[in-house]
Parts: structure tokens; C-alpha cells; sequence
């Protein structure tokens, strides 16, 4: 059980302590004045005639978080799509955002087994994992000899370790570097390195992480893990696993990552107590060892799939070939293991088996009320880290039923274009085979997840066949957004959101779903009892000061428009965007979102390195993605490669609307529509043609440098001739 301090400390989760250290990778912009901001940044324009009023809002809170961009695979599905189009500045372009996701995802690292890296800051648990939960609330071990470029350590107190207790064998200790960590010279062959006697939970320790710098050792040397255990105190070759190239990941200051899966030894059980590195080195060598820990295995089942959405997501809207030629391995690859590792043929759904992902709580009261932690159960899956999503994970499928048929259109691309040189996919992987699953994911766990008491979707099953539902209105609101919700799903999940629809196990009901009125609650059901076992005081936080507990998340009302949107019609969806729009100008009077909420009895924002129940600014990148409505919901625009799509959905008090600066592949345009017409204007000229697919065929070409057959027009700009006009055939107009 973790010591008081890091229960304290581990009320910092996601939505504060490891994002904050994120928060330097990102480039969100500063709360200035509005004037300002625009003056500097130029960002796109809404322009609806007659709501001025609301348009101002609206710029205000996307010029307040506009171009959020980082390493982290987390937010691949949310940042790429809201920041690859704007045309920012005098130069009219998205190029600098597009250049720093094509990096990201050409560089993004995929181990050999083909799982994709988190790549979040170093942390005290897997390195390609989340860095939360740590080895220490694990009750692991662990020794680090330098907190140099390792501020999660420093920030938690992670004591320094010294030489002091370790068995050196055949080993000369050159001292500790401040920078570097632990420096050792191997003065003869075969030489031994022992930590000193410690005591580590099996169970909650599947990982050991050496961060160290090996690049003297020779390729011929096969290092091996040994460990005893409480049971056995001496060490054997039973009790050891090799450490393998493929474990190991070089990150930076020269020093590698290397994760051993010591749980795949049987004998890796009860406490262990001490471990040992035979270095099998066949000559004196150089090694530099900066820590040695235990660690949760804390990777994300949904990292390969999030990298697939991004990169789909930057391919449409740039069509570089070059880069799909290079990275189209990496993101068949990336999908491939994700449908083996989790047994997706098998069961139709995601399931995973990692240690401590079964989707059970981490913790138990008895009858009395005194709790019964569980050490390593209940690790987080997704961007809800203190959620033991698991097991049968529905929010992880429904991501995978998105990017299954994203590659699976990016796949039927592919093979209609032979002039990108790209070859098709393997057998079982192609377009159709990708669909097909798509679609049996869809019929089968539409059905498996879905509740019929509440007729909701739960979180998911666990391995003893429980179902975990606290009313996550952000689940429910994705599975419409993705299409995985049917629609007789997306009515229910609407009229509960919406208060037409009373579910009496729940804490919120009708109208106080909306009671922090810029988003719903994240869940309506009060949880003291589904956490990982690190967050075992729940009921220390009253409900909605927690955002995982009956808090909410700014970023995620885009999802509630979409949702309103897809199954309301526009009409509804534009009703929700003035009421968050109506909150935003009262907040931003008195004072802006950390003065409002400074106030008691208004909710407590988190973020910054403070817990709360309100995630909106800081670290919550996603804020960005409120103002994409506009574009991907009422515009009704989606890239495609070569070009785009675009089926207006307005609302019946809009005129018209004008999305201005959208850099969509070489172009930037911008759009208005309106019941009956469709402007395209070149506001920078490129040097290709742009496809558009429009809503139907009941369109027809009014004026400009077009080539229409059917719904398909080719756009050809020049600098005299820079917009195409469309109208409806039933309006009457002329061609």
C-alpha cells in the first residue's frame, strides 16, 4: 500500500501531475486579449449573418486554444484533426502543425512486438506506458541514481540511491554522476551486478526497467535477469529471463529504455527479493546504469490505434505520398496488432489481457468498511487513468471500429491509385477484410456492451463477467460520434443525456446531467468503488470534484454536438453550442475560467498541477476540438485525399455559413453555404486540382473553373479564376 505522501500526491493524475510535465511539449496559447490574438495568429473565421454575438464567442474560445500539438499518442484522434487545416498568419498555412505531425508519426516509436509507444515524459512505470501508476504505490522496487531529466522522480521525492547495499562481482564502481547516474566498470568477464534486499509484489511488478547506457557492450554479451523470492533466496537459471535487443529502446542522453517482461516466467510470483544482472560479458566494459525498477505495466490498449486515426488523419488532409509511403507498414502493422494482441476475430471485441487489466476494481470493502487493496489491478486503459477500464474494453473497441474503417477507406485509396507505388495490404488486412470486421465488431458489440436496464453502454466487462456502468456520458456520446451506436442506441443514449429519460439508479438526473452547463457530467452514478487500487480514498472527494467522478471536460462537448448533430438534427446541436457559448461569456466576464471558478460553490478546475472536477484549460488540450463543430458539423466538411467532401447540416436559423482559412492539401479556401448554394474561394492558390464529392447529385455547376459529373467536381484555381459556385437543380437557377 502506498504511504500517505504518494496517496496525497496521486490525487494529481492525468488531468494534472503527468500532463503538466506534457504541457511543456504542447504550444497552446496564452489567455490574451482577443484583439491581440487574432492580430498575431489570423486564425479562420465563423461567419453565420444575424449571430454575430455568438460567432465572437466562439473566436474568443478558439483563439484561447487554438493549435495545442504533441508527442504524446494520447491525443492523436483529438489534435491532429483540429489543428491540420487552420491557415495561420500572413502566410495563410497550416504548414508548420502539418510538419510536426508528420514527424510524430514517422518517429513515433513501435517496439518489435508492434505495440506503439505512449511517448509521455519519463515516468516511474513502463516507459512506453503511461507513467502512472508508479513502482513505489505498487509496492515495487526500485533504485535511481540521478533525477536528471527525470522531473516526474524529483517531483514524487524518489529517494537518490548510492552503491551502498549492491554486491559488485567482478565490477569497480567509478562513482555517481550527477548528470549520468550510476558509473561501472566491468573489470573481468562474466561479472555480476546485485541489488541490495528489497521486497516487491509479483503481481503489481510484471515489468523490470533498466534505464542505462549499454552502447559498450558487445553485441556477442547476453545479459540475463535473475531474481529471488521470499520462497527460494537463492538465485538459478529457472529464476531468470535474457534481456533481448527488442526490449530495449534508446531514448536520450545516450541512455536506453529496456523493459523486461519478467511476468512471462511462471516463476515470477509472491514477493520478490532480490534481483541480479549476469552480464556475460567476455571482456572488461563500461556500463552506466542511471535506474533499476519494477514497473506496472502500464501501457494503453489503445495507443495503436489512436496512431492509425492520426495518421489517417494527417494523410487526408495533405495526400503526402511520401509519407504513406513510408509510414503505411508502421500503420497496417500498428492495426494488425492490435486485432491479435486482444483477440479481436476471436471475440469480436477488445479484449485485454495484461497483467492488471482485467477490468476489476483495485480495492474491496468489506463489511465493516476497512477496504482490501489489490496491488496492480484495476490500470487504467485510456485517457480516464484512474478507470479500470479492461477486460472487454467498450471504449477501446469502439476506437478500433473508427480506425478499422478509416484504414479500410484509406485501403480502397490505396488500390485505386497505383501511381502512389504503394503495395496493397496482405492477405486478411485488405479493404474488405478490414470492413468485414469492422461490421462484425459493430453487430456483435453493440449488443455485448449495451445495458439494457439503463440502455446505456458500459464501460466494460470484466474477467468475472461483470459490467461497469456509472452512467460515462463521454462513451456513450463517442459511440454515436463514431457510428458504432445504431440509432435506436443513439435516441436512448440522447433522451437519458437529455433528461427525457430517468434512470433511478443514477445520482444526476435530468437537468442537473448539465449542471457545470458547458458539457454534461463525465458520469451520472456517484463511484466510491471502481478504481485502480492507487485511488482508494474516492469518497474523500465529494461527487463532481473529481472530473472521472461527476466532473466534466470542455473538450468532450464536441462530441455532444456531433451526437446531437448525427441523431437531432442541427437544430439541437446548434441549441447546445449557445448554451456552452452563453456559460463561456458569463465566465470570460468575470474575469476568465481561473477567477470564475476561484469562487466556492462554482466547482474546482483541475489542471496546473491542482486536482479538480472541471478540466477545461492547462493540460486539456482537447478544448480545441469545440470549435471543430463548425467546420466538420455544420459545414458538413471532410478531407479526403485529393480533396474533400461536403454535406451542409445548417441549422434552420442560419442563412448561411462561412468557414474562412481552411488549408485543405495544397489549398486554402474558404466556404460558404447556404439551403441552396455552395462558394468555394481560393484564398491561396496551390499547384493541384481539389476533388469535391458533394452531398448528392442534385447539384449542378453555377460558375467557376469546374469539371462536374454526378456529385464529383474537379476544381481547377488560377489567379484570375479563384471560386466555384454550385446551387441545387431544384432552385430554379441557371447553369
Amino acid at each position: 500500500m502506498p504511504s500517505k505522501i504518494f496517496q496525497h500526491k496521486f490525487r494529481i493524475t492525468i488531468f494534472s501531475l503527468c500532463c503538466l510535465f506534457t504541457a511543456a511539449l504542447i504550444l497552446p496559447v496564452a489567455s490574451r486579449a482577443v484583439a491581440e490574438e487574432r492580430k498575431k495568429y489570423e486564425l479562420p473565421e465563423f461567419i453565420v449573418p444575424g449571430h454575430q454575438e455568438k460567432m465572437d464567442s466562439l473566436q474568443d474560445l478558439f483563439s484561447r486554444h487554438h493549435s495545442p500539438h504533441t508527442n504524446c499518442t494520447l491525443w492523436d484522434a483529438w489534435l491532429p484533426m483540429s489543428i491540420l487545416w487552420p491557415a495561420i498568419g500572413d502566410e495563410y498555412t497550416a504548414k508548420r502543425m502539418r510538419e510536426f505531425y508528420r514527424n510524430v508519426f514517422l518517429r513515433r516509436f513501435i517496439d518489435a512486438q508492434g505495440y506503439v509507444t505512449m511517448d509521455q515524459h519519463i515516468g516511474l512505470a513502463h516507459p512506453e506506458g503511461w507513467p502512472f501508476p508508479t513502482w513505489q504505490q505498487a509496492g515495487g522496487a526500485g533504485w535511481h541514481f540521478t533525477h536528471d531529466g527525470d522531473h516526474y522522480a524529483k517531483f514524487l521525492s524518489t529517494p537518490l540511491a548510492t552503491v551502498q547495499g549492491w554486491t559488485l562481482d567482478g565490477i569497480q564502481s567509478q562513482g555517481l554522476d550527477k548528470m549520468q547516474g550510476l558509473k561501472l566498470k566491468l573489470t573481468r568477464a562474466n561479472a555480476v551486478l546485485t541489488s541490495p534486499v528489497c521486497q516487491a509484489n509479483s503481481f503489481a511488478s510484471p515489468f523490470v526497467v533498466l534505464q542505462w547506457d549499454h552502447e559498450r557492450l558487445p553485441g556477442d554479451a547476453k545479459p540475463v535477469l535473475q531474481w529471488t523470492t521470499a520462497a527460494a533466496h537463492e538465485f538459478s537459471q529457472e529464476r531468470e529471463i535474457c534481456l533481448k535487443p527488442e526490449m530495449t529502446r534508446k531514448k536520450k542522453n545516450g541512455l536506453s529504455f529496456t523493459a523486461i517482461p519478467v511476468y512471462q516466467n511462471p516463476l515470477w510470483q509472491g514477493t520478490i527479493r532480490q534481483l541480479r544482472i549476469k552480464w556475460n560479458n567476455r571482456a572488461p566494459v563500461d556500463i552506466t546504469l542511471r535506474a533499476m525498477h519494477t514497473a506496472v505495466d502500464t501501457r494503453h490498449p489503445i495507443t495503436n490505434i489512436l496512431f492509425v486515426q492520426g495518421a489517417t488523419d494527417y494523410f487526408n488532409w495533405t495526400t503526402d505520398t511520401e509519407f504513406l509511403q513510408k509510414n503505411i507498414s508502421r500503420m497496417r502493422g500498428a492495426i494488425e496488432y492490435a486485432i491479435n494482441e486482444f483477440s479481436v476475430r476471436e471475440n469480436g471485441c477488445v479484449l485485454v489481457k495484461w497483467v492488471g487489466h482485467n477490468g476489476k476494481a483495485g480495492f474491496d470493502r468489506k463489511a465493516d468498511g476497512t477496504k482490501v487493496i489489490h496491488l496492480g489491478q484495476g490500470v487504467g486503459n485510456n485517457y480516464w487513468d484512474l478507470l479500470p477500464f479492461g477486460h472487454r474494453d467498450c471504449l477501446a473497441t469502439i476506437y478500433l471500429f473508427d480506425a478499422l474503417n478509416r484504414l479500410a477507406g484509406l485501403e480502397s485509396q490505396i488500390e485505386a491509385h497505383p501511381e502512389w507505388k504503394i503495395g496493397t495490404a496482405k492477405q486478411g488486412f485488405s479493404s474488405v477484410d478490414l470492413k468485414k470486421l469492422a461490421s462484425r465488431i459493430h453487430i456483435e458489440s453493440t449488443q455485448k456492451f449495451w445495458n439494457p436496464t439503463t440502455r446505456r453502454f458500459v464501460a466494460c466487462i470484466d474477467s468475472d463477467g461483470k459490467a461497469h456502468d456509472y452512467g460515462f456520458t463521454f462513451l456513450n456520446l463517442e459511440a454515436i460520434y463514431y457510428g458504432f451506436a445504431t440509432a435506436e442506441q443513439a435516441r436512448e443514449i440522447l433522451d437519458w443525456i437529455d433528461g427525457k429519460r430517468i434512470v433511478n439508479t443514477d445520482t444526476s438526473q435530468a437537468g442537473d446531467i448539465y449542471h457545470w452547463e458547458f458539457a454534461p457530467r463525465a458520469t451520472t452514478k456517484r463511484n466510491i468503488e471502481w478504481y485502480v487500487w492507487a485511488w482508494h480514498g474516492p469518497e474523500s472527494i465529494p461527487w463532481g470534484g473529481q472530473v472521472q467522478d461527476g466532473g466534466a471536460v470542455l473538450g468532450f462537448s464536441y462530441f455532444d454536438m456531433m451526437a446531437r448533430l448525427k441523431t437531432n438534427g442541427p437544430d439541437d446541436a446548434w441549441k447546445r453550442m449557445q448554451a456552452i457559448l452563453t456559460w463561456y461569456d458569463k465566465v470570460q466576464r468575470q474575469g476568465g475560467y481561473r477567477a470564475y471558478y476561484a469562487k466556492p460553490g462554482r466547482g474546482t478546475l483541475q489542471g496546473g498541477g491542482t486536482a479538480g472536477g472541471l478540466g477545461i484549460d492547462h493540460e486539456f488540450h482537447e478544448s480545441v476540438l469545440v470549435p471543430q463543430t463548425m467546420l466538420y458539423g455544420f459545414l458538413g466538411f471532410k478531407p479526403i485525399p485529393g480533396g474533400f467532401s461536403i454535406t451542409p447540416n445548417l441549422p434552420t436559423a442560419w442563412p448561411c455559413l462561412t468557414v474562412t482559412r481552411i488549408h485543405v492539401q495544397d489549398q486554402v479556401v474558404a466556404i460558404t453555404v447556404s439551403k441552396d448554394e455552395i462558394r468555394i474561394k481560393a484564398e491561396r492558390l496551390g499547384e493541384n486540382s481539389l476533388t469535391v464529392l458533394l452531398p448528392d447529385e442534385k447539384w449542378k455547376r453555377l460558375s467557376g473553373p469546374v469539371v462536374l459529373e454526378k456529385n464529383r467536381a474537379v476544381l481547377r484555381f488560377g489567379p484570375v479564376d479563384r471560386a466555384a459556385v454550385f446551387t441545387r437543380k431544384s432552385s430554379g437557377k441557371t447553369d
